[in-house]
């Protein structure tokens, strides 16, 4: 997209290139503008904020020619530097121009600017020489042609040089010629024939004018010698002369040969070369020998000048003279490599960057030609990043892959640029770019699970260990915090077990652990960096209690108390080995701690018992004999294998004795404790007054509720209140029939009281008849004999429906009343009957 815009007497264009956020300016100046002068507003040609330059850090590159314009962030305005002369720049090259680039930075934005820098009149056209001097024959014909200096005006167009004039124009006439390369020479033509009588110092004016405003001009005086008589000028072979020399060619090298001839003999046929009107610095690089050889005085650059045109005179010693001219093509060698130049660079990155993004742009040129100005530019390899060419000499380096901080922190870039010229010429320079961290890796635990041992009875806020968790990232994002999870042991937080501490990962116990009530214990914990946001992991810690020997051995068997005398039996026919009695002993310990050992410590006979090491067993270890006392003690002592060890004594008491009367007479001696038998003795007679009286109080509710039961039957009996129906849950009557379940159960309750005995009845699903169980029968029927009173027998009442069920209860209170309590499953209702005949009616 191409836009001009004017601002005042300045041209403006705008370029904008779709591509990478690259856009181009020109603005137009008159050199010679004073330091300070606007170039142009950079900000809204741009369309860019005040505030982007100054975020963006925006600067300037133009290369060797830093010094000409500056830019003016705080107002967004390019300005001089430095007074431009566009002569001294650029001589006659046009147009001239300033190349630079505006860089900013997050995001990465590179703007073109080129400044074209116009022509103003401010040179006047001048001559090398302020005079020239000439010998003319007088017999010189009229058309000769007298070559003269030419005017150099360091402008260009309008402003350069326009034309000459000669004055006074009685014997010559000017003629002036347009060259290729722009310029004008001019030649002096005689039109009057010489006259040395009449006049043979002649004076002119020779003026170059230019075409500026104002006008400016040059003036150089020319004197004329008439001479005697030379009526042959020298002739070229040739008008023009064309030669190619290497730019860096060595000082002397012949670049070509012109020739002249004379037709004239004698002094005045000889014929010397000159190069006429050419500016100093042609002479400087170019020389001319009497022989007419062009041969090469000072250094030549084909970057600078690549075409030069020499206008070389042959002059014989008459003073005539022809002129040609001499055209020298500069060949281009491959003598500079690339000139890399960084625009934009980013000194740090983060490793979360996506790829394809712009980290630096660099400006790549080559003052060569053709071929050898093509350059290529590539990186070093094995790096995630690849270079890219955005523009004609613009390059961009972008990430090619993802960044990881924790495998490379930093890289050395070299970007290497090579022409394609013969030999290959290249040069290169180092980008050195910063990895900044991004939190990505949680923290790891050395060990997927710790194990960890601590002493019981420990202090609490004793250090058990330590665990260590490592972060791979850098800095702020690698500092590791441990927390300990919510969780529980035996229902209680874990937190009133053990703490640890948030930055050593040091594991503290809260409380002193014993080993009987806790043998091991685990919780989780977590390892979290200070990165946003935290990343954390989990490992789980197990906590290992150690047994220490703080419990002594405890005796079950036998059994010590206060005052009771207990003894083992051992007949006087026992023999050697005879198991008197074992000491059952344990400790609450684990381990070697609970190893237990027994010794006997003392005994009345140590020749007759000895008691096992490992299993406690007390045996005889000599024939028992009539001599031996019938009362035996023995201590024995029963320690752990603790450091230190603990231990317990528990007293055997052994009877030797063929009979029990032998040992009670023998035993009654041994004291008693009288307070011990005072305290029995209290709390037997305690416990016999107690159970008294929870006896009779039984007996007293048990009469109480068989009183009150009889009174009830007899207030239901003789009372005429209606009878309210009672419908059990599970019977129902389904048209009258009636339906009974299909299961019943024949309970019978015995009692020695015939008045206590209770019947249940019932039937089998299948049966319509009740029946009694036959023992039940059997024993009331005993019962009823044995008192006189009823007999029980097969009742089965026509009165009655058949899905009836009957509770008899026999009350001997002075009358035989059986109480028939009736219940139909059709919901009829409950009859209660007072038979006077039970018999009859069972």
């Amino acid at each position: 997209m191409f836009l001009i815009k004017h601002i005042g007497s300045y041209k403006v264009f705008y370029y904008h290139y779709l591509f990478l956020k690259c856009s181009s300016v020109i603005y137009s100046i008159p050199e010679e503008l004073s330091k300070g002068s606007l170039v142009g507003n950079i900000a809204q040609d741009l369309g860019l904020d005040i505030k982007r330059l100054n975020a963006g850090k925006a600067r300037i590159h133009m290369g060797d020619n830093a010094e000409y314009i500056q830019l003016n962030k705080e107002r967004g305005l390019l300005t001089i530097r430095e007074k431009i002369d566009r002569e001294s720049l650029c001589a006659q090259t046009t147009p001239c121009a300033l190349h630079l680039q505006i860089a900013l930075e997050n995001p990465i934005e590179i703007f073109s600017v080129t400044v074209e820098i116009t022509d103003i009149n401010d040179n006047a056209p001048a001559f090398e020489k302020e005079e020239r001097r000439f010998e003319i024959s007088e017999s010189a014909v009229v058309g000769s042609k007298f070559m003269l200096e030419k005017a150099i005006d360091p402008d260009i167009g309008l402003n350069g040089l326009q034309s000459y004039s000669l004055k006074p124009s009685d014997n010559f006439i000017l003629k002036v010629h347009s060259q290729s390369d722009g310029g004008k020479r001019a030649e002096m033509i005689l039109q009057q024939p010489l006259d040395r009588e009449k006049e043979e110092f002649i004076s002119l004016l020779l003026t170059a004018v230019d075409g500026g405003e104002p006008q400016r001009s040059g003036t150089m005086q020319i004197h004329i010698t008439v001479l005697d008589v030379n009526d042959n000028a020298p002739v070229f072979t040739q008008p023009i002369y064309k030669a190619t020399v290497q730019e860096n060619s060595v000082k002397g090298t012949l670049i070509t040969k012109v020739s002249a001839s004379d037709a004239d003999k004698g002094s005045n046929g000889e014929v010397s070369y000159v190069i006429g009107n050419s500016a100093r610095s042609i002479l400087e690089i170019f020389h001319i020998t009497e022989d007419g050889e062009l041969i090469l005085n000072g250094p030549i650059n084909y970057e600078k000048t690549k075409k030069y045109e020499i206008d070389v005179e042959a002059v014989d010693r008459g003073g005539l003279s022809d002129s040609c001219k001499a055209i020298i093509d500069v060949g281009d060698i491959n003598d500079n490599s690339p000139i890399i130049n960084i625009i934009s660079s980013s000194v740090s990155i983060g490793e979360d960057l996506k790829s394809n993004t712009v980290v630096a742009i660099m400006s790549v040129s080559d003052p060569d030609s053709e071929e050898k100005g093509k350059v290529r530019c590539a990186i070093n390899k094995h790096t995630p990043f690849t270079i890219m060419s955005t523009s004609s000499n613009l390059y961009s380096l972008v990430t090619d892959t993802e960044l990881d901080r924790e495998s490379v922190s930093e890289y050395n870039i070299t970007v290497t640029c090579s022409d394609e010229g013969v030999p290959c010429l290249s040069s290169s320079v180092t980008l050195t770019l910063q990895i900044s961290d991004v939190n990505d890796n949680a923290p790891v635990f050395e060990r997927s699970l710790y194990e960890a041992y601590i002493i019981e009875n420990n202090t609490p806020g004793v250090s058990v260990f330590t665990v260590k968790a490592r972060d791979a990232d850098w800095n702020q994002n690698a500092r590791v915090s441990y927390l300990l999870e919510e969780s529980s042991v035996n229902g209680v937080p874990v937190s009133s077990y053990v703490s640890v501490s948030a930055d050593s990962g040091v594991i503290h116990a809260v409380r002193s652990f014993d080993y009987e009530q806790i043998k091991d214990f685990q919780f989780c914990l977590k390892a979290q960096d200070g990165g946003s946001p935290p990343l954390s992991s989990n490992v789980t810690v197990k906590i290992l209690i150690q047994d220490q020997n703080d419990n002594p051995p405890q005796v079950l068997y036998p059994v010590q108390t206060g005052g009771s005398m207990v003894a083992e039996m051992v007949p006087r026919s026992a023999d050697v080995g005879y198991l008197v009695t074992k000491v059952v002993a344990v400790d609450v310990d684990s381990g070697q701690n609970a190893w237990l050992s027994y010794k006997l410590q003392k005994a009345t006979d140590r020749a007759l018992f000895e008691v096992g090491l490992q299993n406690g067993e007390i045996r005889t270890i000599r024939q028992v004999t009539d001599k031996d006392a019938v009362k035996q003690r023995l201590t024995v002592i029963v320690e752990d294998n603790g450091q230190p060890s603990r231990s317990a004594t528990v007293i055997v008491n052994v009877a030797v004795a063929d009979s029990f009367p032998e040992v009670l007479s023998e035993f009654t001696d041994f004291p008693h404790d009288k307070e011990y038998n005072n305290n029995l003795t209290f709390y037997l007679v305690l416990a016999l007054a107690v159970v008294s009286f929870l006896f009779i109080t039984c007996l007293v509710v048990i009469i109480s509720v068989k009183i009150y039961r009889w009174r009830q039957y007899r207030i239901l009996y003789h009372s005429s209140l209606p009878v309210i129906p009672y419908y059990p849950p599970r019977y129902s009557d389904t048209l009258g029939t009636g339906t009974l379940p299909h299961v019943y159960n024949y309970e019978v309750c015995r009692t020695t009281d015939s008045r206590k005995s209770d019947c249940k009845l019932g039937r089998a699903g299948s049966q319509n008849v009740l029946i009694m169980d036959p023992s039940s029968s059997e024993t009331l029927q005993r019962i009823l004999k044995t008192e006189s009173e009823n007999l029980l027998t097969e009742v089965r009442s026509p009165q009655l429906p058949r899905h009836y069920w009957c509770h008899a209860s026999f009350l001997l209170q002075g009358r035989k009343t059986m109480m028939v309590r009736c219940r139909e499953a059709a919901g009829e209702g409950r009859r209660q009957h007072s038979l006077s005949n039970p018999v009859q009616q069972c």
